[in-house]
């Protein structure tokens, strides 16, 4: 066991973040980015991203943390090296764009002999054994992560599993410094292959978005036939078979994960038989178009979407289901207009951001949520919402 190591985390997003927080507990940790703005929000102990335990952690801890744009210095020393950068799906390739992956594992390797280098952005399943051949090197693996936007740390302090795609000692090494740092007892540790690895991330994300499929198109089976939505869900999910987790009905999947895991699933599937996982991302889709004609059915002049992040905790636009929404609603000639804390600015692609709540209220004929809020309490019969449990 290693009691204590130098680790470069490249990256400060959800998951490098949470994870340099975490092992910042027993061991010096550098953060590598790009962005100076983000490299100095890390030095002054303030977080790149929206994680109240992050908050929390980097305020009221004593962390061995710090954060560079000198990717020398961040690799120099270093025993492992973290690679958390972002892999967006570009439609037009049919795949994750590993080119930020690709770089930062070139450069580790370079300018450091000895480390390992373990991957946990999502990447094709695959990648990392092209760039063990690549490279001729076994010191490059993948280590999927399992996060929540909002609680990040917390699910690495509390994770439901640890899967490192090596049998190498290092990686059992690198293994016991995230069981070392977790606050959870007796995780469930497996080391296997990391192509294995890699298709655990995609299925277990593509599983969680057929969840929020299925109880999608249920509910706008119930809509359609004038059925309360919530006594079916309720009585479905009393089968401890079927659970109630990932049951609220929303606009749609979205988020950094769920729509571009699914479809690099889907694109793994090029020469395999298949029906399922194209209609999961196919879905995501038709459920956007059917709520967008629920609120249109409603002849509306003027419709106010309140919130644009993914969910709440999150500060995270990326793939929300309800620009979606607002994008179908705009493109019928109806006025949009936006109430965003998070946005600074005047208009977002084209349509007015309302700073004043008030005043979005009163000049709503229709606010579109995704999931609801008190402070919309006062204005519930003009809210369109699918969120029956109050829940993300």
């Amino acid at each position: 066991m290693v009691d204590s190591a130098n680790i470069t985390v490249v990256g400060s997003g959800y998951v490098g973040m949470s994870l340099a927080v975490l092992l910042a507990q027993h061991n010096d940790v550098t953060i590598l980015d790009i962005d100076t703005s983000r490299v100095d929000r890390v030095n002054a102990k303030q977080s790149t991203v929206v994680d109240n335990e992050i908050e929390s952690f980097l305020t009221e801890k004593e962390l061995c943390l710090m954060a560079t744009i000198d990717k020398q210095a961040a690799y120099k020393d270093a025993s492992f090296i973290i690679v958390a950068t972002p892999t967006n799906y570009d439609p037009e390739t049919n795949r994750f764009d590993t080119s930020s992956v690709d770089s930062v594992v070139d450069d580790a390797l370079a300018l450091n002999t000895s480390a390992l280098v373990v991957i946990k952005s999502t990447i094709p399943v695959g990648h990392t054994k092209f760039l063990q051949q690549k490279y001729n090197t076994n010191r490059v693996i993948f280590s999927p992560e399992f996060l929540r936007e909002g609680q990040a740390l917390r699910d690495n302090l509390y994770p439901s599993r640890i899967i490192v795609g090596s049998q190498l000692d290092a990686a059992k090494a690198f293994a016991d410094l995230l069981v070392r740092s977790a606050e959870k007892d007796e995780i469930e540790t497996l080391f296997i292959r990391s192509t294995e690895a890699e298709a655990v991330k995609l299925f277990a994300n593509t599983y969680l978005a057929m969840r929020v499929s299925f109880f999608n198109e249920l509910d706008s089976y119930a809509l359609a036939h004038d059925l309360d939505t919530k006594s079916i869900i309720n009585g479905v999910c009393l089968d401890e078979r079927i659970g109630d987790g990932y049951n609220n009905p929303s606009f749609g999947y979205g988020g950094y994960c769920l729509p571009k895991d699914t479809k690099q699933l889907l694109a793994n599937y090029d020469q395999v038989p298949q029906n399922l996982i194209q209609a999961i991302v196919s879905s995501n889709v038709t459920r956007k178009d059917f709520v967008a004609e629920e609120i249109l059915k409603l002849n509306p002049e003027v419709v106010g979407f309140y919130r644009l992040v993914m969910k709440e905790g999150s500060d995270n636009f990326r793939s929300s289901a309800i620009q979606g929404i607002m994008k179908r609603i705009k493109a019928k000639g109806i006025e949009v207009v936006i109430y965003e804390p998070s946005l600074h600015e005047d208009t977002f692609f084209g349509s007015r951001v309302i700073e004043n709540i008030d005043e979005f209220k009163q000049y709503s004929n229709i606010i579109v949520a995704n999931r609801r809020s008190d402070v919309l309490e006062d204005v519930d019969a003009k809210c369109f919402s699918r969120d029956l449990f109050g829940d993300n």
